[in-house]
């Protein structure tokens, strides 16, 4: 197909049962909180919720509610070796890159996902290099703007993995 027929084709119908993208549909499930051999063989997921880019999430997806809210810098995961046991276990997830995505409303969303489903805890997980730690920036915005007193957990991933925590 030449580009100039690309603008004139009709999109494909969507069953009934879909509105967007597939991919975007929200899917929770339950992982238990302890799991045995943690420490041998392969290590199962421990992401319980879909999406997860905080331009996708819903505000009041079932998987928010009194949740402990991980707020993480997309590069964490790839950096972190220990990702899905040490941080993503027992939380919701939002992923977003500060530097790279259009941050205009992230704050708002963040405080309309904290007021809307009584968060308990956010840890807020981010590289090391300047441009990542805005992500704590935004999410003590969006604390300020929802007016709730949540403690955030920082952590701070270096390129070479190891974590640090700071409160």
């Amino acid at each position: 197909m030449r580009l100039q027929e690309l603008g004139r084709a009709e999109a494909p119908q969507q069953p009934a049962a879909f509105q967007g993208c597939p991919g975007s549909r929200v899917v929770s499930r339950e992982i238990p909180k302890a799991r045995t051999g943690d420490s041998a063989g392969p290590q199962e997921s421990e992401l319980a919720q879909w999406p997860v880019q905080l331009h996708l999430v819903p505000v009041n997806a079932p998987y928010f509610k009194g949740a402990d809210l991980l707020v993480c810098a997309d590069c964490v995961p790839l950096a972190y070796a220990d990702f899905h046991r040490k941080l993503l276990r027992g939380h919701a997830v939002a992923i977003a890159c500060p530097k790279l995505d259009e941050t205009s409303n992230y704050a708002r969303k963040l405080a309309e996902i904290i007021a809307a489903n009584d968060i308990e805890s956010i840890t807020v997980a981010h590289m090391e290099v300047p441009c990542c730690s805005g992500l704590v920036y935004l999410v003590k915005q969006a604390l300020e703007l929802c007016g709730r007193d949540v403690e955030i957990k920082d952590i701070t991933v270096s390129i070479d993995g190891t974590a640090t925590t700071t409160l």
